[in-house]
């Protein structure tokens, strides 16, 4: 049996899974770990419980299917992620992550500036909280002696790949979502370097997202991975782009929307785009496509919050979606604005707050589960009006954790009164990263992500959702002057 592997190394989980020859999914396993929030704004994992879980969840993958081997790893993350390292590759500091939001008003500084203008268009990144970039620049300011002492600073992904290769090295999809990097080049910028008084030798060596790298086992008495020797690991890209690909959302300017623990709403295309407003990110993907778009803090996370910290239920997520189900369109008047981890697009404010607006006696769990998806769904849907500007958005591909959830699903159809289009495999992510490691050791490709199912735009609801989407904007627009400290 040829089965190919794929790791996903995510925000609340590494998954590992085993993919056919047809794309399918024979096998799979999930190693989960919590985010650390050790100072108010501070978002952080701890990197060496992450890679236990890539060698753990390989490992498990493998021996449930000996004694055939995978053909390759290949691999897709999460972006934004930065960690200080020493000169022995031991971590400085925490993996701080995209929600970490201690650099909030360096970014806030930075983004007014003309300067902040020329590093978004040159990087396509915005200048915001989540980028590397301004973690670095409060790094320089708040931590100046890890700033100075720091032999290199890398992603999580290239932390997994330094210690299984003793390489650094960075594939230009997660580099390209560090904004340091020259989205025309492909190199680091030195414009950018030079305000962080960085040197370039502190990054990683960047390469293609075909880039193949051949495993051995550097112990043959108590081996790291159950994994013959020589075999391929393939860098990957982001989460973001595999997870177009992986949902067959390929073609130039196809748009899909994703939502795990973040939300993004994407599409792919030949031509980069930035905008003078900073509204959209322009990140590399593979070959000569980018993918455009915009990224929430605030997906499935708000789910898990209102079920764990203010429901305190142990109702699963299908029996509230189910709850969710017996109430109509619009949560009868209530609105959950979602952003309780502060916000990337569409509003760029890390000092945004989640408001629950309009409770009456009369609205039940029910209705806060629903307005909770809803909110969700409204904040995606102003990332999209932003794509629209150059961008004609017929139908959706869906993608990520959401995609299981049928309620979720026509919400979002009925919000933007598209079609919207759910492929066969539930790990678009992964499904991508299986994609580029065929293409990168030149396979026959029979993978051809299947459309399973479509849910069309209800239009009744759409109407309602579109005085709601309005109500949903002002209702920030009013409450926003009252976030942050003051």
């Amino acid at each position: 049996m040829n089965y190919f592997l794929a790791v996903d190394i995510g925000t609340t989980s590494v998954k590992a899974i085993a993919f056919d020859e047809k794309g399918m999914i024979i096998n799979n396993r999930s190693i989960g770990y919590k985010m650390q929030h050790p100072q108010p704004a501070y978002s952080e994992q701890h990197v060496t419980q992450i890679f236990d879980a890539v060698i753990l969840s390989i490992n498990q993958i493998t021996e449930a299917l000996l004694p055939a081997n995978p053909r390759f790893v290949s691999f897709s993350s999460m972006m934004h992620s930065l960690i200080a390292v020493d000169k022995k590759g031991e971590p400085l500091t925490n993996c701080i992550i995209w929600a970490d939001n201690r650099a909030a008003s360096i970014a806030a500084g930075v983004r007014s500036t003309a300067e902040g203008q020329r590093f978004y268009h040159a990087t396509g990144v915005p200048i915001h909280a989540m980028s590397p970039f301004c973690k670095l620049l409060w790094m320089k300011e708040h931590e100046p002696q890890v700033f100075q002492n720091a032999y290199k600073f890398i992603g999580i992904k290239e932390y997994i790949f330094l210690k299984l290769f003793d390489v650094y090295v960075v594939d230009t999809g997660i580099a390209s979502a560090t904004g340091l990097l020259n989205r025309s080049s492909l190199q680091w910028d030195t414009a950018v370097l030079e305000m962080l008084n960085l040197p370039e030798e502190k990054l990683s060596a960047i390469v293609a997202v075909e880039s193949i790298f051949y495993y051995e086992q550097k112990s043959s008495s108590s081996p790291l991975l159950n994994l013959p020797d020589k075999t391929p690991f393939v860098i990957g890209g982001s989460d973001g782009a595999l997870a177009n690909l992986g949902a067959g959302s390929t073609a130039n300017n196809s748009v899909s929307a994703t939502i795990g623990t973040s939300a993004a709403i994407r599409v792919l295309s030949n031509k980069p785009v930035t905008e003078e407003d900073m509204s959209v990110f322009c990140y590399h993907a593979i070959d000569d496509l980018y993918i455009i778009g915009g990224a929430s803090n605030n997906g499935a996370i708000v789910l898990q919050w209102l079920r764990e910290s203010l429901l305190q239920t142990s109702e699963s997520y299908a029996e509230l979606f189910s709850l969710a189900e017996s109430v109509s369109a619009g949560s009868n008047d209530l609105f959950l604005i979602p952003y309780i981890l502060g916000e990337r697009a569409p509003v760029w404010n890390s000092e945004a707050r989640g408001i629950y607006f309009g409770l009456t006696i009369n609205h039940t769990k029910a209705h806060l589960v629903r307005a909770a998806m809803e909110g969700v769904i409204y904040n995606l849907y102003s990332i999209g009006k932003n794509l629209e500007k150059r961008n004609s958005m017929k139908e959706i591909y869906a993608a990520g954790g959401f995609a299981q959830s049928t309620l979720w699903l026509q919400i979002l159809a009925d919000v933007f009164n598209f079609k919207i289009l759910v492929s066969g495999s539930s790990e678009s992510s992964a499904l991508g990263a299986v994609m580029v490691g065929i293409k990168a050791l030149h396979l026959p490709n029979d993978i051809k992500p299947v459309i399973v199912s479509e849910h069309i735009p209800n239009t009744a609801n759409h109407e309602i959702y579109q005085k709601g989407f309005q109500k949903f904007k002002r209702i920030y627009a009013l409450m926003k002057s009252e976030f942050g400290s003051g």
